[in-house]
C-alpha cells in the first residue's frame, strides 16, 4: 500500500496498471544527452582492428552504424519509452589499448529527454563490437554503459564526474632500483590507473626487494595527511628468494581483503594458469587500499584491468562514502 504523503509513480495509473507518462504539457526544448562505455576486446582483436583484417569488416566503421541504428529504434526496444523526432546521432567508436571507447551524443527537440538513445546507441555500438570480433576471442566483455551529460529540460544541464582515486605506485625491483634495468612498469601503470580508474598518480617510488624498504614506505604513505586512497605495487609477488612484497604487505595491513585479487585470478581467462603463481594480496591501512600486482609490466596492467568494475565501489566504503551495496 501507498502512503499518502508519497508520490504516485510516474509509470503507473490510479489502478497500478504500467502506462506511458503523458509529456503532452511539458515545453518543447532543444535537449542533448552523452553516453559512453568500454569494451574489452583482448590484443589479439585489437591487433586486428588495427590492421583492419577482421573477416567480417571494418569494425570501428560497424560498430559506429549499429550505433546509430540502436537510437533510432529505442522506442521499439524499452518498453514505454517515447518515440522521439531525433534531430542528430554521433557514435564515435576508437580504440585505446585493448579496449574499445564508445561514445554517442543524441540531440533532439522535444518534451522529454534523450538519455536513453544515446545509451541505446552505446549499448548497440558495444553488441555489434562482440559480433565482430567474437570469432578471435568469445570473451570479449562490455565494461561500462553510462549516462556523462545531458542538457535541457526542467533539470536543466548536468555532467556526471566521478572523482577519480588519488592513487601512488610502488615499483618493487632490485634491478630496476639500482637503475640497471629501464622502469617499464610505472608508466604502463599509470596510464592504467586513468584509463579504467579516472585516478590521478599522485607518487611513484622505486624500492629494492627489501621487505623493510616496502613496508616503510608503504607506512610513510599511508600516513600522509592526504594519504592516497590506493596504493598500487607492482613486482615481488613471485616465489623467488627475494619476493617479499606481500609479507611487507601484511606486515604493514590492519586488515586483508584476500577476495579482490581472488577476483583478478578467476576472471583470467582459461590458459592463463601462471596467474596463479602470483602470491599478491590486498589490504587496507587506515583509509588507504594497498592491492599488489605483479611484477611484469602487462601483467600487473591487467590484473588491475580484472578488478577495475569493483574498485571504485571498494574505495568509496573506505572512506564512509557510500551507503548502499550494489
Amino acid at each position: 500500500m501507498t502512503r499518502s504523503n508519497e508520490p504516485p509513480l510516474s509509470h503507473l495509473d490510479t489502478a497500478g496498471r504500467a502506462r506511458m507518462v503523458d509529456v503532452g504539457g511539458k515545453p518543447v526544448t532543444d535537449r542533448r544527452a552523452v553516453a559512453e562505455g568500454r569494451v574489452d576486446v583482448g590484443p589479439e582483436v585489437a591487433a586486428a582492428i588495427r590492421e583492419n583484417s577482421l573477416k567480417k569488416g571494418d569494425l570501428l566503421q560497424v560498430a559506429r552504424l549499429g550505433g546509430v541504428q540502436a537510437a533510432k529504434r529505442t522506442a521499439d526496444l524499452v518498453l514505454l519509452c517515447h518515440p522521439l523526432p531525433l534531430a542528430h546521432i554521433d557514435v564515435e567508436a576508437t580504440l585505446e589499448e585493448d579496449c574499445v571507447v564508445l561514445t554517442a551524443t543524441v540531440r533532439t527537440a522535444g518534451q522529454t529527454g534523450v538519455e536513453m538513445e544515446a545509451l541505446a546507441a552505446v549499448a548497440g555500438a558495444a553488441l555489434n563490437v562482440v559480433d565482430m570480433g567474437k570469432s578471435l576471442n568469445p570473451a570479449i566483455e562490455i565494461r561500462s554503459l553510462r549516462v556523462v551529460e545531458k542538457t535541457g529540460g526542467k533539470s536543466g544541464p548536468t555532467r556526471h564526474h566521478a572523482a577519480g582515486p588519488r592513487v601512488a605506485i610502488l615499483t618493487v625491483s632490485d634491478s630496476r632500483s639500482a637503475g640497471a634495468a629501464e622502469d617499464l612498469a610505472t608508466p604502463l601503470l599509470a596510464d592504467a590507473v586513468q584509463r579504467f580508474l579516472g585516478g590521478d598518480v599522485v607518487a611513484s617510488k622505486l624500492v629494492p626487494d627489501d621487505r623493510v624498504a616496502i613496508a616503510t614506505q608503504l607506512r610513510d604513505w599511508a600516513s600522509e595527511p592526504a594519504a592516497p586512497s590506493l596504493v598500487l605495487t607492482t613486482g615481488g609477488t613471485g616465489v623467488g628468494p627475494r619476493d617479499v612484497t606481500p609479507e611487507a604487505t601484511i606486515e604493514v595491513a590492519e586488515r586483508l581483503h584476500p577476495g579482490l585479487l581472488d577476483l583478478a585470478r578467476a576472471r583470467c581467462l582459461p590458459g592463463k594458469p601462471h596467474a596463479y603463481l602470483s602470491r599478491g594480496v590486498a589490504g587496507v591501512v587506515g583509509r588507504t587500499l594497498i592491492v599488489n600486482l605483479p611484477g611484469s609490466p602487462r601483467g600487473a596492467v591487467e590484473t588491475l584491468r580484472l578488478i577495475a568494475d569493483v574498485l571504485p565501489h571498494t574505495l568509496e566504503t573506505l572512506r564512509g562514502e557510500e551507503a548502499s551495496h550494489p
